[in-house]
């Protein structure tokens, strides 16, 4: 922790080096973050993370240390995303299939694997058709595993708002998802 506290001063001071070794210590983390959040728009993801460097780049000594270092870039991958999902907000959303559409996974389906497939495709699309901000809540708690306290605090929200975003993202999942019980 100490040395990433190192790299962060060196950085604010116009340091390169530091900055591209920050840049590697997250870049996987925040990619995989940003591919969570922007599931909708998947052709967006390396767009949000290079925009997510380019931002912490410009604004590093607007970086304070009130929150650790990884928390405020997946803040701002966050905004970018919910800033790009605003732009195209007028597409349409992929439907869930219904028993008369192809491919939806019957009982009478043999293929074990291609239910999996099916049922991670839907589970895709009903996390892509859900608000940004319980998409996040899903992603850093079942997706990332991090705890309610954890992924809160890098929300910027309380501990029960993170309860109630994550309870409403579970419902709209279960909802969208009644065709696989």
């Amino acid at each position: 922790m100490n040395s990433e506290k190192n790299l962060i001063a060196r950085a604010q001071t116009g340091d390169n080096k530091a900055f591209e070794a920050l840049v590697l210590k997250y870049k996987d983390r925040l990619y995989e973050i940003a591919s969570s959040v922007c599931s909708r728009m998947p052709s967006e993801t390396q767009d949000v993370a290079q925009e997510t460097f380019i931002s912490a780049l410009k604004n590093i000594n607007s970086f304070k240390g009130n929150a650790a270092f990884g928390t405020w870039l997946y803040r701002i991958a966050a905004n970018n995303c919910w800033q790009r999902f605003r732009k195209v907000k007028t597409e349409r959303l992929s439907e869930m299939p219904d028993e008369s559409s192809k491919g939806h996974p019957s009982r009478s389906c043999v293929n074990e694997n291609a239910l999996k497939n099916e049922l991670s495709r839907a589970v895709s699309r009903a996390l892509a058709a859900m608000p940004p901000i319980y998409r996040m809540a899903v992603t850093l708690s079942d997706i990332e595993g991090l705890s309610n306290a954890e992924a809160a605090a890098r929300l910027k929200i309380s501990g029960p708002a993170m309860k109630t975003r994550l309870h409403r993202a579970r419902g709209l999942l279960k909802k969208q998802l009644t065709a696989f019980r």
